[in-house]
């Protein structure tokens, strides 16, 4: 694990210059240079981002919006958080009532979603990219 400064990780900068790339080959030459810059200090972090590698490339078929979402997770996890604190004391509920009360706490985390405002639109987006597997 990297070691960590006053203003977090020494690497995060590098590493969001490899997942914010555009294309898959452009990560890739931004991974190689990460690994120019890091690996002499921490060696097992060149040799984990190769092996994951193939997980990664995936995530460069989704828009900007949603590799953002799926890189900081902050939307995620806040919207996780909100549906366990909903669900919490509702568990003797039916499944279709459950079911409404989960799809109204989703309508009431877009409307007040602060932690990215590209909620609405990524999340249409895995309804095209996953025809007949996912329904926005």
């Amino acid at each position: 694990m990297l070691t960590e400064n006053r203003n977090g990780s020494e690497a995060s900068p590098d590493l969001r210059l490899i997942y914010e790339a555009p294309s898959a080959e452009e990560a890739a030459r931004r991974r190689d240079a990460f690994e120019e810059k890091w690996a002499g200090n921490y060696p097992s972090i060149a040799l984990a981002r190769r092996r994951a590698w193939a997980e990664v490339t995936p995530f460069f078929a989704f828009s900007a919006g949603i590799r953002k979402i799926i890189y900081t997770t902050n939307a995620v996890e806040s919207l996780n958080r909100m549906l366990r604190q909903t669900l919490k004391i509702k568990s003797l509920f039916p499944t279709e009532a459950t079911t409404k009360l989960i799809y109204l706490a989703i309508r009431k985390f877009e409307k007040g979603c602060r932690a990215v405002s590209e909620w609405v639109a990524a999340r249409n987006q895995p309804a095209i990219l996953l025809a007949g597997r996912f329904d926005a």
